[in-house]
């Protein structure tokens, strides 16, 4: 990992920009993993690079990482088509205070990174830093070397794109406080009804194991298939005793699931009128790094 103390870190606008870097990485490629590594590549350009000549540096850091996210998107493209079972981003541990830094929590959530992994890498990239960092279409046009024309009429794909996708759920923390502490009741007990009242009735649930572990290939539909399956799931007799706590997971709250202090899984949902209505359940052992404490700091 990198790091940057004492005078240097106060000065070095890597290291004043570095969450916003980690984020930025982080939304392009929905893996912690792999956006560690390119705040790695990128810190080398920047710590090679004659600053003299460099007017904006946090936009020269952006520019570099969103080029470096979108070649190792794009090299990545044929081993997404042959994942076994649905692919999920991996889920990141970020701190309770990351929903009032607007910049950080806009497009972190699981909810949305699931809807931006349906664009293609370029579109992704435009979206992103026309969306969310503001970038004229002229600079996103320099940023990735195409025609202006081009990047407006990708930008306009895209931003139709996620708007027709992006998912509607409630906000209210407490009453999602209070939804994720009567799963957890529910869940510990094996209780199946009550697990089935916190469900709506068309809920979907996903579970990305990787090919590594026992997970569901399909999506999963319906509130009493959604619900046995997970009371039937955390009655494994390997996962006793099964350790259940709350955990802020990419700016919301979740569920981490573990076993001698061991992460086995991390739970985020959307909420809707009350109800769970779609679930992610991220069990592949090389994705669940971004849950353990130090990560994207």
């Amino acid at each position: 990992m990198i790091s940057t103390t004492g005078a240097d870190a106060a000065l070095d606008p890597f290291a004043e920009h570095r969450r916003l870097l980690f984020a930025t990485a982080y939304r392009m490629l929905g893996s912690v993993s792999d956006a560690e590594d390119i705040l790695q590549d990128t810190w080398l350009k920047w710590s090679q690079t004659d600053r003299s000549g460099v007017r904006h540096p946090k936009a020269y850091l952006v520019r570099t990482v969103t080029n470096l996210a979108l070649n190792r998107l794009t090299s990545a493209a044929a081993t997404r088509e042959a994942y076994v079972g649905p692919w999920l981003p991996e889920p990141w541990l970020t701190t309770p205070d990351i929903a009032e830094e607007a910049e950080l929590a806009d497009t972190v959530s699981m909810a949305m990174l699931v809807v931006l992994e349906t664009l293609s890498p370029v579109e992704r990239a435009v979206f992103l830093l026309r969306e969310v960092f503001g970038y004229n279409h002229a600079e996103i046009a320099e940023v990735l070397e195409r025609p202006e024309p081009t990047i407006r009429q990708i930008a306009h794909r895209a931003r139709e794109h996620v708007q027709a996708r992006r998912p509607r759920y409630d906000t209210d923390t407490e009453q999602r406080s209070q939804v994720t502490r009567r799963f957890i009741a529910a869940c510990q007990g094996g209780d199946l009804n009550a697990v089935m009242e916190l469900l709506a009735p068309d809920v979907t649930a996903w579970s990305d194991g990787g090919g590594k572990v026992t997970a569901a290939r399909r999506p999963l539909h319906t509130a009493d298939n959604v619900a046995r399956w997970m009371v039937g799931v955390l009655a494994k007799p390997h996962l006793e005793p099964l350790e259940i706590r709350t955990a802020s997971l990419n700016g919301e709250q979740g569920l981490l699931f573990s076993v001698g202090g061991h992460p086995l899984g991390a739970l985020t949902f959307d909420l809707l009128d009350g109800r769970i209505h779609q679930l992610r359940f991220q069990v592949n052992p090389d994705k669940l790094d971004g849950v353990r404490p130090g990560h994207g700091d």
